[in-house]
């Protein structure tokens, strides 16, 4: 019964609107703003899409741009590290010559003295280019044993108390290279 009642109410009141004109006129003011606002939500969505079109477009180019950044700078690490040796072997190449010209002059040399003489002004030259680039060589001699410099290859016993840790003996020689170890000084040590 209660919904008959409410059928007759929307009955009478739809009777009333379409009765009444200014009520009319009010419905249809009321119609043409939801649907301008309908119209103006639907250029909002369509704005916002193409925005979100935009900006993903936009992201997808930064990421392809900054997936060929990533390739070639690591191209260009390997291609470093390929190549970081050649400089260094390229300042080599003029001792190489003097140890040829060394060993050709050697070979007719009958004085020992000048053939020792010209290989140490060679050492000295490859000594002098190793230190150019940062190689130190470590000075192990009547030094403490240091874990993080040598490496100890042997263990002496010492009759002098002062001698215990001490290196007596440098069996081969160590190497830095810009304050980092290259090669432990291998040395024996007194105990």
């Amino acid at each position: 019964m209660s919904n008959d009642k409410d059928n007759l109410k929307a009955e009478d009141l739809e009777q009333e609107v379409i009765a009444d004109p200014e009520t009319v006129e009010e419905v249809n003011e009321e119609v043409a703003e939801a649907q301008a606002e309908e119209q103006t939500l639907e250029q909002k969505v369509a704005e916002l899409e193409e925005q979100v079109a935009k900006e993903k477009k936009e992201y997808l180019f930064l990421m392809a741009e900054f997936d060929n950044f990533r390739k070639r700078t690591l191209k260009e690490k390997s291609e470093l590290i390929k190549n970081a040796a050649e400089q260094s072997l390229k300042g080599m190449l003029p001792i190489i010559d003097d140890f040829e010209r060394g060993l050709k002059a050697g070979d007719d040399a009958t004085d020992v003295q000048s053939v020792k003489e010209g290989m140490e002004l060679i050492y000295n030259k490859f000594k002098k280019y190793l230190e150019q680039n940062g190689v130190k060589e470590i000075d192990p001699e009547d030094r403490d044993f240091d874990t993080e410099k040598h490496e100890a290859i042997s263990v002496v016993p010492v009759p002098d108390e002062a001698q215990k840790g001490k290196i007596l003996d440098t069996v081969q020689k160590g190497y830095t290279i810009n304050g980092k170890v290259m090669r432990h000084a291998k040395v024996v040590v007194g105990q």
